[in-house]
């Protein structure tokens, strides 16, 4: 059986330090990576060991695979996380680890690739039985008599989709068929440009869909759990802002439902690690759209209502050990939020890169702050902006929320600017308080 005796952190920000954490809780030394500008980062200065693996600029350092292999050869480390974003999902790097002779927190490189392509997990879920948005069922050709057969099955509006898409980028609406031949042909040429593929494929376009996910678990030995959901619908431009577990509002057999079926799909492809079944939700119906190969940015919401610790098990997976739970052990209870403090002014949203002068944590009884900052660090202007992330719990979703709304009016974060004041705007908005509002609800509440 493979050990962790020591793991490198291929990451930054918040989500390294809840990785250190995790692996001090356990006795496992670390090794922390950093570009330049990131040397004095919580966790570089928390760390057994650190190594600086290039310039400010991500494609020098984060993203440089040579630099991370060479770091973990040198410190002799064992093991590998990558966190979220940069290369989490990158199947290379996975691959590339594992050749390497360490071991990728995570599931294997054929498991990403299989699930980083929408047409083949699409093809995936269908066969393990996981709702998926009525489509083309693959890719599109390029026969336009054929697209347009589809498309008329389906029903207008229809969405395109880079199948190597991702983040709200490479997807166009389209309400008529006069557009669709067109709006095809340039989606392909995005696609390839963007992504380095012009496969693109077609689904019905859902009008006022929330964003629901399910947490899952499997060690790749025949055993897999889910977490429960989340509601993610507080977006903007794609990207998430607010979360919250359990999603409000959804019939508890349908929840159950949809949650056995993604156990069912993690067996059915031999999933291993932390995962993420993302769906639309619309009018009484789940709708598959991707699944993320690590761990999530909004995984302490679900840590809250199930007192249970996603990035240790990740850990013990990743060690070899079969999964310590079964489902009968997940016992649920309360809800949670979570709130994104990004580093940018909060009616533009503009980056606001600088020094913190002064940095205070909310606390109290069911609160939660995930963050890198102290008082002198400075937020450098080469990454994604976010700088903490706000959880509140309680034993109901009211409590929940009273207990975030007195969070965020004591979080002090000065010399930068920060999204704050939205937040607090947020979760006194009348709407968001009754709960299940859309995907497209902030976009709309921000151009009012």
């Amino acid at each position: 059986m493979p050990t962790l005796e020591k793991v490198l952190i291929a990451n930054r920000g918040e989500i390294a330090l809840r990785v250190l954490r995790a692996c001090k809780e356990l006795d496992i030394a670390t090794v922390a990576v950093h570009s330049k500008a990131d040397r004095e980062l919580k966790h570089v200065l928390l760390a057994d060991e650190a190594v600086c693996i290039g310039p400010a600029p991500s494609t020098e350092s984060y993203l440089n695979v040579p630099a991370i292999i060479s770091a973990a050869e040198v410190t002799r480390a064992t093991a590998i996380h990558p966190g979220y974003g940069f290369l989490a999902e990158n199947a290379d790097f996975a691959d590339q680890v594992e050749k390497s002779g360490f071991i990728f927190i995570g599931p294997k490189a054929d498991t990403i690739r299989l699930m980083g392509d929408k047409v083949s997990a699409i093809q995936s879920m269908k066969r393990a039985g996981v709702p998926t948005v009525p489509g083309s069922d693959g890719p599109l050709t390029d026969d336009d008599g054929r697209t347009l057969e589809i498309a008329r099955r389906i029903g207008f509006p229809v969405i395109i989709k880079a199948a190597a898409g991702g983040g709200g980028r490479g997807m166009r609406v389209v309400h008529d068929e006069e557009s669709l031949p067109g709006a095809v042909q340039l989606t392909q040429s995005e696609a390839a440009a963007a992504f380095g593929s012009s496969v693109v494929y077609l689904e019905k376009f859902l009008q006022q869909p929330r964003h629901v996910e399910v947490q899952v678990l499997a060690d790749g030995q025949g055993n897999a759990v889910h977490l429960g959901d989340r509601d993610c619908s507080l977006q903007r431009r794609h990207q998430k802002v607010l979360e919250e577990a359990p999603a409000p509002d959804i019939p508890s057999d349908l929840r159950q439902q949809v949650a056995e079926s993604c156990i069912n799909a993690c067996l059915e492809i031999g999933y291993r690690g932390a995962g993420t079944f993302e769906f639309l939700y619309e009018d009484g119906g789940f709708y598959f759209i991707e699944m993320n190969t690590r761990v999530q940015v909004e995984h302490p919401v679900t840590e809250m209502v199930t007192n249970f610790d996603i990035v240790r098990e990740q850990l013990r997976i990743a060690s070899g050990r079969a999964l310590s739970v079964t489902q009968q052990d997940i016992k649920f209870s309360g809800h949670a939020f979570e709130c994104r403090i990004n580093a940018e002014d909060p009616t533009t949203f503009m980056p606001s890169p600088g020094t913190v002068t002064t940095f205070h944590a909310p606390g109290g009884l069911g609160v939660r702050v995930d963050s890198h900052l102290y008082d002198g660090y400075t937020v450098p202007p080469y990454y994604d902006s976010l700088i903490a992330k706000v959880i509140s719990y309680g034993d109901n979703r009211e409590t929940a929320l009273a207990r975030m709304r007195q969070a965020l009016d004591e979080l002090v974060v000065e010399g930068i600017r920060t999204n704050t004041a939205l937040h607090r705007d947020l979760v006194r908005d009348e709407a968001f308080k009754a709960g299940g509002v859309s995907i497209h609800y902030l976009e709309k509440l921000l151009e009012g």
